[in-house]
């Protein structure tokens, strides 16, 4: 089993397979939402051609005004292909008494043509609603939303809803009763006359995020189980070039929308970059239209004419990341000026360089930094100490990693006895919680390079995670840890030996920046994929695992089991030695 050195073509998505769709993108918007949504326009489609007797939808997507914008847009269309009629009626006052009747022409107070859709982002009871007003002992009522929409579909914020359950009430009252009753606003003073209901029916479509889906499926379990439910897929898989073309389609869709000018051929390799960046994956392109939108918006302020470039995209994109380095160029300088130990150079013993992505809160952008991960060994019962968790700094899956880890080692060595040794694991100079089992390849290196007194390469970081087995899985952030280790060794000089070791399920998720992609292309650092534990070791300590014949670091580590068991005997009690010769005890 050995480890697979990457090409430079490897590290970020290739886009000459894809050239000749991009002059061609800017053409024909239309249709471009059924192809990248085609579940949600199945489930808009479904939901318009339902009756009102009442009819719901929910839908989860991010409550922005551009998503519910889209709803509205596709829901319109659909309307649109259906005969309108008019809806309402009129109400008239006379002294104490109002009187209601049916539509009877366009002139109707309360009157509205059906087939009506509108969204309620963020609205108030009276907006909704609708009010009666006194002024100079003169009543007039004022339409709501709902009664411009009767007959119509309403479009509503879940935000909305949740922060106004009395709001809510009335409107789900409304909704299923499919009468109008007009309530005071203020309820300490009552309406000044009686008002008759008037019939009022609309179709009613709730948009918000997962959490909020959840709280009001937790709030209202009927109305969710028979409303129809669908999402906005953020992202779409690349599975062969008709993706490629729908993706294309629906950026010049979004630019159109957001008025944005001409899209370049060249801006369009550099977008799919860092699209896959921004989902993390080099074969998914991101949908959010608000994350297209800024983009395009920034690559407009940096090209010298209305055509967005390229080179506009790129200058927008390096501002952007200067801008908000400040705390990644601050941890660096600690790195560099030793207030942070971290060994780039030499080998050592039981010491390793991990990879971590550090977030702060209120920070927008994530970074990544080595972390120097120790372990050291000591006669002992056989127990590992995690000291992350010892001291409560250590989260419950960094803690799982950490065993699971142990478990391999355990199983690998076969022993019939207890191990005489303990040892003790940490993250050094760290003073917040860690979590993830990102690291527990690095720290199974670690421990196993204790043990076995093998020194550890320090020009060569880890991440990856361990099973039982141990396989090497994916983890997160990949592009951040590769990225801060190596400006940490580009800082102090590139020697052509430095690298990082990753999982190789992590290969897709690869989409570094131009300096790393280069300083692989000219051989001055490395990036190896490993799937199991074994490929590591060779690596970081220039010996293997398990071989017949020669040295390797199990037979080490159970000869020196096998020297500390035999010193142990020798300095116990001569009955304890007899009983344990006979294996009475």
């Amino acid at each position: 089993m050995t480890s697979t050195k990457l090409d430079w073509q490897a590290l970020r998505p290739q886009t000459d397979n894809y050239q000749h769709y991009f002059p061609q993108a800017p053409g024909d918007t239309s249709g471009c939402f059924e192809k990248t949504q085609a579940r949600l326009a199945n489930g808009l489609q479904a939901f318009s051609q339902t009756p009102i007797e009442p009819a719901l939808m929910l839908v989860k997507v991010a409550e922005y005004s551009q998503y519910l914008t889209l709803l509205r847009n596709q829901l319109t269309q659909l309307e649109a292909s259906k005969s309108s009629q008019w809806c309402g009626g009129q109400y008239t006052l006379e002294g104490n008494q109002a009187h209601y009747r049916a539509f009877n022409g366009p002139e109707d107070n309360f009157a509205c043509k059906s087939n009506q859709v509108d969204i309620a982002d963020w609205i108030e009871p009276e907006q909704l609603f609708g009010c009666v007003r006194l002024f100079r002992e003169t009543l007039a009522l004022e339409p709501g939303l709902l009664h411009r929409l009767n007959g119509g579909t309403l479009i509503i914020s879940l935000r909305s809803i949740l922060s106004q359950p009395l709001m809510w009430l009335r409107l789900k009252q409304i909704f299923l009763s499919q009468q109008y009753v007009w309530l005071s606003l203020d309820e300490t003073r009552p309406l000044p006359i009686f008002l008759p209901t008037m019939p009022l029916k609309f179709k009613l479509l709730i948009a918000g995020d997962r959490e909020a889906l959840a709280e009001f499926q937790e709030i209202e379990p009927e109305l969710s189980s028979l409303a129809i439910y669908s999402e906005f897929e953020e992202n779409i898989q690349i599975v062969d070039d008709k993706e490629i073309a729908d993706w294309c389609q629906w950026v010049n869709s979004v630019a159109v929308d957001a008025e944005i000018g001409a899209i370049d051929a060249d801006l369009w390799p550099e977008l799919i970059i860092e699209g896959t960046r921004y989902t993390g994956d080099q074969k998914t392109l991101p949908l959010c239209p608000c994350w297209l939108a800024r983009q395009l918006q920034d690559a407009a302020i940096y090209s010298n004419d209305k055509r967005l470039t390229a080179r506009g995209l790129k200058s927008a994109l390096e501002a952007r990341a200067w801008r908000e380095g400040f705390l990644a160029q601050r941890m660096q300088d600690e790195i560099l000026l030793d207030q942070i130990l971290i060994n780039t150079e030499d080998e050592v013993i039981g010491q390793i360089n991990g990879l971590s992505v550090i977030e702060f809160s209120g920070h927008p952008r994530a970074f990544g930094e080595p972390s120097r991960i120790s372990c050291v060994v000591h006669p002992g019962d056989g127990e590992f100490t995690d000291v992350e968790r010892k001291a409560e700094l250590g989260g419950n899956i960094h803690a799982k990693g950490m065993m699971i880890m142990q478990a391999w080692l355990i199983s690998e060595l076969e022993l019939e006895q207890q191990l005489p040794f303990s040892a003790s694991i940490v993250f050094e100079q760290s003073y917040s919680e860690v979590d993830g089992d990102s690291a527990s390849l690095a720290e199974l290196c670690a421990l196993i390079s204790a043990l076995s007194t093998q020194p550890v390469n320090q020009q060569i970081a880890v991440t990856g995670s361990v099973d039982q087995f141990g396989n090497v899985q994916s983890v997160g952030g990949l592009n951040e840890k590769i990225e801060g280790f190596f400006q940490i060794c580009q800082r102090r000089g590139l020697n052509g030996k430095q690298g990082v070791i990753l999982p190789v399920s992590n290969v897709r998720h690869l989409v570094l920046n131009d300096e790393v992609v280069n300083a692989v292309r000219d051989e001055q650092f490395y990036l190896w994929t490993v799937s199991h534990v074994e490929q590591a070791l060779p690596l970081l300590m220039q010996i293997s695992w398990n071989t017949e014949q020669g040295a390797c670091l199990l037979r080490t580590i159970q000869d020196r089991i096998a020297q500390m068991n035999q010193q142990e005997n020798r300095h116990r009690p001569w009955p304890l030695r007899w009983l344990n010769l006979f294996n009475l005890n």
